[in-house]
């Protein structure tokens, strides 16, 4: 992912900044990882897998 946009992207729980792990999005605050699908980040806490 384009480090530019990683830093621009906050967990929508949270509002804190993402870091990213393979295909996947960790919010460390939220235990939350989001999945980044075909490249596109899918920022929904309903699509979002528990730590």
């Amino acid at each position: 992912m384009d480090p530019w946009l990683l830093a621009k992207l906050v967990c929508p729980r949270t509002r804190t900044p993402l870091r990213q792990e393979g295909d996947e999005l960790i919010s460390d605050a939220a235990g939350l990882a989001y999945p980044i699908r075909d490249g596109t980040p899918v920022l929904l806490v309903e699509a979002a897998r528990p730590l």
